[in-house]
């Protein structure tokens, strides 16, 4: 008689693997952006690659993540034997910061975005990788937003820095769309928005922190989620003797193009996180001030689609007319 694992209902179709998964298909076919976790759904194969994930990232984490994620990965009680349920992160995350991992079908729109962080929601993939693949990241999964992005969020300061970087990144658009929809002013726009990606991509993706931790060297620590959920990345990040790391730049970093297909050869460091929101807040005045209207073009590139849908959503959500 066939049987099932624990993790796997009787008729489980071929799981939740990264662009191999039925039911995403399906909320993309419909329309549908917000969705709900369907945990029965993940496979037996899918438990094993997050087991295996986390297994192999805990000793990495604790020789080189910042000390607020190390409490965070704690606070949120994380199973290491299997993809956890969205509403047990949430159950513990949301009295500490206010914050809850919110589950998406796939890419949201700019301003979504933004608009989900002011709000305190973490749009949050719940699809995982290829375990045939680990390493190989096609598109964010599941763990690199739960067990990269969301132990960070357990921390009040940085919670208060993403909301704080949601409402502004939002003011970037209404403040130029309220002029009316001009070939000009969508280039402003893009480039608002380009500078808004490269500050996130070098701040909350990949940055770097001084240790200022008792007994300490001052040495370096990750807090960027895209090093911590990357095997050897992170490790790379650190020691390596091709990486360039510079002391925070604001000016540098709204004009520093990116890639996301191999390592990152320039990182920025932050002293800590008072150091971050007071960059956030100067980023704000930028923006007011028009500073972020012409910055470096190149990576990231800015789609025609990316401004229609960040604008259409900014109409929708009533913020501009």
């Amino acid at each position: 008689m066939p049987t099932t694992t624990p993790f796997e209902a009787p008729g489980t179709p071929s799981g939740l693997t990264t662009n191999q998964a039925p039911f995403i298909e399906g909320a993309r076919a419909r329309g549908d952006l917000f969705i709900h976790q369907p945990w029965e759904e993940y496979s037996r194969e899918n438990h094993d690659t997050w087991s295996v994930l986390f297994r192999q990232m805990r000793s990495r984490w604790e020789r080189y993540a910042n000390h607020r994620f190390l409490e965070g990965i704690e606070a949120l009680a994380l199973p290491a034997d299997r993809v956890p349920r969205l509403e047990d992160v949430n159950q513990f995350l949301a009295p500490l910061t206010g914050f809850v991992a919110k589950p998406v079908a796939g890419y949201v729109p700019a301003y979504l975005f933004f608009d989900c962080l002011e709000k305190r929601e973490f749009p949050t993939t719940i699809t995982i990788r290829d375990g045939r693949t680990p390493d190989y990241l096609p598109e964010p999964d599941i763990f690199h937003d739960i067990a990269g992005h969301v132990p960070m969020h357990t921390d009040p300061a940085f919670a208060d820095t993403l909301v704080k970087f949601g409402r502004v990144s939002k003011l970037a658009v209404e403040r130029l769309v309220e002029r009316g929809d001009t070939p000009d002013l969508r280039e402003r726009l893009a480039s608002n928005m380009r500078a808004m990606a490269r500050f996130f991509w070098f701040t909350i993706e990949f940055g770097l922190m001084r240790d200022h931790t008792p007994d300490s060297d001052g040495g370096l620590r990750v807090y960027g989620s895209g090093l911590l959920s990357s095997r050897g990345e992170i490790e790379h990040s650190i020691e390596s003797p091709d990486v360039q790391r510079y002391p925070f730049q604001l000016e540098w970093v709204v004009n520093q193009a990116f890639e996301i297909h191999h390592y990152q050869p320039v990182l920025f460091v932050v002293e800590d996180f008072e150091h971050l929101f007071r960059e956030v807040e100067e980023l704000e005045r930028w923006i007011l001030d028009g500073r972020l209207d012409n910055v470096a073009p190149c990576e990231p590139l800015i789609s025609e689609e990316e401004i229609d849908l960040s604008l259409a959503a900014a109409r929708e959500s009533g913020s501009i007319a």
